[in-house]
């Protein structure tokens, strides 16, 4: 059994696989301030109340974007799963070549869903990520990491017009029921929705043209699912990207 985790600036994400397959995800808030003991806690539960058993788990992998977290994560693996854990990084093999001027500066998870995407969809393929920064990744046909594009997320677009402005409430993201808002409420949404859209796509049209019409096209995220629902270019969206990516490269690491 494999746990996997992805440690992202909002949330964590953390996937057992049982195999190739993942039979258990669970989504827990980024608190930096938690401890070992506090993580170990709250895993042992979630296994609990799912009926694992903590002691089949014999391998633990990390992705983690959260540097300040990850001494604290490598504890509690040691501590509640007797795992020394693997933590992705730019050195790591995964099966893709990185081709970014500076290979230290690519996110893990940016890594992880590059591999992720290649395996499951070919090349050119380009990765949506609707995290807390919107990010496009490229992968060739040559399984080589080309580069990508990085935008504010949807939630600090939120964030930011409730907290720059008087009179405008703070608005949850969803599929407005109109395009023209007759309500506050309703404009905000339907402006977030959109606009969301509108910059995914034309930056994807982009970067179909530049890479060929064959270009595969994949989203992930929290939001995954709502953003291809409105999108022209988006869609596929497979939720468990970023953990299958893991589990790929825990795979061939231990071929290797």
């Amino acid at each position: 059994m494999l746990l996997a985790l992805d440690a992202g600036n909002t949330n964590i994400t953390i996937g057992v696989f049982e195999g190739q397959r993942v039979t258990n995800r669970w989504r827990l808030r980024t608190v930096g301030e938690q401890t070992e003991d506090e993580w170990g806690v709250l895993l042992r539960n979630l296994f609990a109340l799912d009926s694992l058993d903590l002691s089949r788990v014999d391998g633990v992998i990390i992705a983690s974007v959260v540097p300040p977290l990850n001494p604290t994560l490598a504890s509690m693996a040691r501590h509640y799963f007797q795992r020394e854990p693997m933590f992705l990084t730019h050195e790591t093999f995964t099966g893709i070549t990185i081709r970014y001027d500076n290979p230290r500066e690519v996110g893990a998870d940016r890594i992880v869903n590059a591999v992720a995407a290649h395996d499951h969809y070919g090349g050119p393929c380009v990765v949506v990520d609707l995290g807390t920064a919107i990010t496009f990744d490229v992968v060739s046909a040559q399984a080589e990491y080309l580069g990508g594009i990085i935008c504010p997320g949807i939630g600090i677009s939120i964030d930011a017009l409730f907290s720059r402005t008087a009179r405008l409430p703070k608005v949850d993201f969803r599929e407005p029921e109109k395009l023209i808002g007759t309500n506050t409420v309703g404009s905000i949404q339907s402006g977030l929705y959109y606009g969301a859209i509108g910059m995914i796509d034309g930056i994807l049209e982009r970067l179909i043209a530049a890479l060929g019409p064959d270009t595969r096209t994949v989203a992930t995220g929290g939001q995954a699912q709502l953003i291809t629902a409105g999108s022209r270019y988006l869609k596929v969206a497979a939720e468990n990207l970023t953990l299958e990516g893991l589990e790929i490269i825990w795979r061939r690491n231990q071929k290797g």
